[in-house]
């Protein structure tokens, strides 16, 4: 892991193929690509807007609210509500092939922090994102007050079970959230010290 060495440096979790990376504007036109691309629109439907909210978002909220999480972490501070939302970004080549993010899930119950994640359909099934979950739950772990995370996947959305399982998440139950099935996992820090 990266801290800022300077204001103009991006803040990154290193991981073998990929490495975590906070939002900054110039990701707009990939990261609006992915978000047009099927196999993401079917399971995140509502990260499908156009161009100018996107920017808006990423301008407004999500790069601020990254700066306001990693200043606090800088201190020692409690995260709280705060969310991170970071880029996963291909080694080789630097294209920015997914996001993976850490925020409160209301429909959870406390504690309720929870990752989530979604990678370009050119990218799946080579274990980055299971890298990448893996990268930020160590951070998470590390370096916050967090000891308990949570993370939801559509009871058909296989893939996405698959990387929640290799991360040593425990199956819960099972959860309705706007009439959708999903599998809620839970992994303790406790757990997580155990199995690394």
């Amino acid at each position: 892991m990266n801290e800022k060495a300077n204001s103009s440096d991006l803040f990154t979790i290193d991981c073998k193929d990929i490495f975590l990376r906070e939002y900054s504007v110039e990701d707009l036109e990939e990261f609006h690509a992915l978000t047009l691309q099927p196999e993401i629109i079917e399971f995140l439907p509502e990260w499908n807007v156009p161009k100018e909210q996107r920017l808006d978002w990423l301008i407004n909220y999500e790069i601020k609210e990254n700066q306001q999480f990693l200043q606090v972490i800088s201190v020692g501070g409690d995260i709280g509500e705060l969310r991170l939302r970071l880029g996963i970004i291909l080694k080789v080549s630097g294209e920015f092939i997914g996001w993976c993010c850490t925020g409160i899930k209301e429909e959870l119950p406390v504690p309720n922090r929870e990752i989530m994640y979604a990678i370009s359909k050119d990218h799946r099934g080579k274990g980055y994102t299971t890298q990448a979950a893996k990268g930020l739950i160590k951070y998470l772990f590390d370096n916050s007050s967090t000891d308990v995370l949570n993370a939801i996947a559509l009871k058909h959305n296989i893939p996405s079970n698959r990387v929640i399982q290799k991360c040593g998440f425990e199956l819960l139950d099972e959860i309705t959230i706007e009439h959708e099935d999903y599998n809620y996992y839970r992994l303790s820090q406790q757990q997580w010290d155990e199995q690394v």
